[in-house]
């Protein structure tokens, strides 16, 4: 038997990058799944491709900068499939300009540091909010998943606003954990670091993308599907022990001395032909 055959999962930012690899993901794994997004061109292909493999989806409609579209979400999902058995908070509201303006704490503009927060912390709890009252309605609790990243674990020397929200997201995880584990309530986060997704090649620079692919122990970046594997492990019962946890999906990039990649190109230098 699939591992998730019998859950119902919605995923808010289904539609691409991680959100639609984990909604595939799961759905192969035999959960059926809302598929929440602003685009809902996007989040009907998604569902058309769960259906063509045989599984069962719905599109949900979802602003997450909305808090009444995303109680909706989690209200038209629970009464389409009976049950709301995994969450996953991924998507965040993060315009290009404000992006651009979140250098520093000095060329962020105070109201681009609200909007930071609203766009990527809020939504992430107003997800945790209303999948708690919905889980509490039914037995067996539930599995809610967070998308942090590594920009929360530790600091760059960009985005001060991105990776305090992303760190306020690991913290929200872990309040969620001890407040409703009594209900069955597990909450955990991901952190991962750059994913090559067609946002990350539009985005980012080439050399930029080239240098956290060198900072990494796998001497790759991660794939929307390496996400998808862990956010399904966390939606499963094989992760059953595992609550307020943070798991650094980074490919190391987090775990050594800033020295790594410079070492790396130092000792190339010294031996050409090794």
């Amino acid at each position: 038997m699939s591992r998730l055959a019998g859950k119902v999962a919605l995923v808010t930012g289904g539609a691409g990058g991680l959100g639609r690899a984990s909604a595939l993901r799961m759905a192969r794994d035999g959960a059926v799944v809302g598929i929440a997004d602003i685009n809902m061109d996007g989040a009907n292909a998604v569902v058309e491709a769960i259906k063509a493999d045989g599984g069962k989806a719905i599109a949900v409609s979802c602003d997450i900068l909305s808090e009444a579209d995303i109680e909706a979400a989690v209200a038209k999902t629970a009464e389409a499939f009976g049950s709301l058995d995994v969450m996953f908070n991924n998507a965040a509201a993060l315009p290009l300009d404000l992006l651009k303006s979140d250098q520093t704490i000095l060329t962020i503009s105070t109201e681009g540091w609200d909007q930071m927060m609203a766009g990527v912390l809020r939504p992430v709890m107003l997800g945790c909010r209303y999948a708690v009252l919905q889980m509490q309605k039914q037995p067996g609790g539930g599995s809610i998943i967070n998308t942090s990243s590594m920009y929360g674990v530790s600091p760059f020397n960009l985005q001060p606003g991105y990776g305090t929200a992303k760190a306020g997201v690991t913290m929200l995880t872990q309040y969620v954990a001890t407040a409703f584990g009594d209900d069955g309530i597990r909450c955990n986060a991901i952190a991962p670091s750059m994913i090559r997704t067609d946002l990350l090649e539009s985005l980012i620079p080439e050399e930029l993308v080239d240098i956290n692919a060198g900072n990494t122990l796998t001497g790759k970046l991660g794939t929307p599907e390496d996400i998808a594997n862990i956010v399904a492990f966390l939606a499963s019962d094989d992760s059953s022990y595992l609550t307020g946890q943070l798991i650094r999906a980074d490919g190391g990039t987090t775990a050594h001395l800033p020295t790594y990649s410079e070492t790396k190109v130092f000792l190339a230098k010294q031996n050409p032909t090794a």
